[in-house]
């Protein structure tokens, strides 16, 4: 039972790790793409940036879920739970924004 554990918990560490790169490359490729946007000024600059935020986010926030199969201590699931917080409402508030943004489009 003990060797399951230990094989699931390096399974969900590599999974982690990996979502978390491709979350912080997803944001910044939107955010190399939104500079570029920018300078040319393409008129929907800050949706195509906003969609590349809530994407990386999204990524960056399923690797938060994965943290709480590992977590062993109250004061790291309240920590976990604090982040999934945060990133679920900056998501929520990305896509309000971009549907704001279409929506003035």
């Amino acid at each position: 039972m003990e060797f399951l554990e230990n094989v699931m918990n390096n399974i969900v560490q590599v999974a982690i790790l990996f979502f978390e790169f491709v979350g912080v490359i997803v944001i910044i490729l939107s955010g190399l793409k939104g500079f570029y946007n920018y300078v040319r000024r393409v008129p929907d600059m800050k949706i195509t940036l906003a969609q590349g935020l809530a994407v990386g986010l999204e990524f960056k926030l399923c690797s938060e879920n994965l943290k709480t199969v590992i977590v062993r201590d109250w004061k790291e699931i309240v920590t976990v739970a604090g982040i999934i917080g945060l990133r679920a409402a900056l998501t929520f508030l990305i896509h309000w924004e971009i549907k704001e943004e279409k929506n003035h489009s």
